[in-house]
């Protein structure tokens, strides 16, 4: 999976415009700052298209295929352009049907819902979790983390054709990883697991934001991704692919709006026909808003052209493993190696330091937003950390005295928005804290470390 970019100069390719790109933040060490927001992997601040577009419909908001009124009509129109703006931007192949959901997590239990009985369901470890729980232990073959793609393509066919029955399967595999930002061999999986009977669904969370996605091109089954990563708030996701196994199914919700007629029985019961479009899925009214953000986060992306947002982000994802590389503290964590194409999600640990305190240091002294812990992918941080840490909770984690291991993790993560000048004062914050050390003690509060105000400054 690749994106030619030869004929890009990065630097020409200036940051999309985003909101709270003028948000000034204090510092415990006095004064403020503009808030430098590397927490992209987590929610993505929105792109200032996506505000205005909303803001632009928010005064014709209406229920949606529910009402004869104008505003209805116009939100039932918005809504439904909403759902071909999606799957223009994936690239669906005719019949594939668009799900609007809460997230990515919504999407895939959806899926996990509609499974048939007898389906097994193969993931790698290196899952996020909202990838490798819903399924079901009972169902489920994890296996282990691989060491190289084509090691990943390898386990994958042996696990298929070992399989015992042979029956239904389905294959659940991420396309950037949310800890390493390394991608995935996507298309291989999803010829080995054609290959074998088995059908396969991308978790395309990180990718998504970063990177073009097709259907038809990858060659999956289905996507599944969230409008907070894509620079779209208000709590939407997308499920898109096959329709097969969602009309053979009973609806995820049973609801308005998932059924076509409902009719009393004569023994008291109800008969329901549901829905055979998308709408068997959408039961409830629907959040218009956040799949309209979601709309407008794919035609903007799409309009700013990938081959110049990839280049300028792979320019920025060099910067930092160049700057991290240059402190010998730090350890960058990866499956894949250095050589692994990735999207702007890097994590890695500092000797010395509980990742927890170096993060809240980065926020309180220099107006950094991070994020530290497991990062929901617990048995893959695990994995790269080299060993099973304690279960210290995301944020709290206990000390790591000199020379011990660190017992979670820290990750930067940027994309479309991120101006230079953020990834800078990143790098020098991490040379200074780690040469110097921070300027404040900090404690667990609430399971979240802050600086501990009361005591003396460091």
């Amino acid at each position: 999976m690749s994106v030619s970019t030869a004929a890009v100069d990065p630097s020409l390719c200036a940051p999309l415009p985003v909101l709270g790109a003028d948000v000034t933040v204090p510092l415990v060490t006095g004064g403020e700052v503009t808030y430098a927001a590397l927490d992209y992997a987590a929610s993505a601040p929105a792109l200032r298209r996506v505000w205005d577009d909303v803001a632009a419909y928010a005064p014709y908001y209406g229920s949606v295929h529910r009402g004869a009124g104008y505003l209805s009509q116009l939100s039932t129109d918005l809504f439904e352009s909403s759902r071909a703006a999606v799957a223009e931007f994936l690239g669906c192949r005719e019949g594939d049907q668009v799900v609007f959901t809460r997230s990515t997590t919504d999407s895939l239990n959806l899926l996990a819902a509609v499974l048939p009985a007898d389906c097994r369901v193969f993931v790698f470890e290196t899952e996020h979790h909202a990838s490798l729980l819903p399924w079901g232990d009972s169902r489920v073959t994890c296996l282990d983390a691989p060491r190289t793609p084509a090691q990943a393509v390898a386990t994958l066919e042996r696990a298929l054709a070992d399989r015992e029955p042979y029956g239904p399967a389905l294959v659940c595999v991420t396309g950037a990883s949310n800890v390493t930002g390394e991608l995935w061999p996507v298309r291989e999986l999803a010829a080995a697991a054609h290959a074998h009977g088995a059908r396969i669904v991308l978790d395309a969370a990180q990718l998504a934001p970063h990177h073009p996605v097709d259907i038809t091109e990858l060659d999956v089954d289905w996507v599944a991704f969230s409008g907070h990563k894509l620079y779209a708030p208000f709590g939407s996701g997308v499920l898109a692919g096959r329709s097969d196994w969602l009309l053979e199914a009973e609806p995820y919700l049973a609801g308005g709006g998932a059924s076509r007629s409902v009719t009393r029985r004569a023994d008291g019961g109800v008969d329901v026909q549901w829905h055979t479009t998308a709408a068997r899925h959408e039961a409830g009214s629907p959040n218009v808003i956040g799949v309209y953000a979601i709309a407008s986060a794919c035609r903007a992306l799409t309009e700013a052209g990938f081959p110049a947002l990839v280049a300028r982000e792979r320019a920025l994802v060099d910067r930092v493993r160049a700057g991290l590389a240059e402190v010998p503290e730090v350890r960058v964590l990866s499956l894949f190696g250095d050589d692994a194409p990735r999207v702007g999600v890097i994590s890695f640990v500092v000797e010395g330091w509980n990742s927890s305190h170096f993060a809240a240091a980065l926020s309180a002294e220099y107006g950094i937003g991070v994020r530290d812990g497991l990062f929901c992918a617990h048995p893959l941080v695990r994995t790269l950390l080299g060993g099973e840490p304690l279960e210290p909770g995301e944020c709290g984690a206990p000390e790591a005295g000199p020379g011990e291991k660190s017992l979670n993790a820290i990750r930067v993560s940027f994309g479309a928005g991120t101006p230079d000048e953020h990834i800078d004062r990143f790098l020098g914050a991490v040379r200074e804290l780690v040469g110097d050390g921070a300027r404040w003690t900090y404690r667990t509060e609430d399971g979240r470390c802050v600086p501990d105000r009361g005591a003396a400054q460091v």
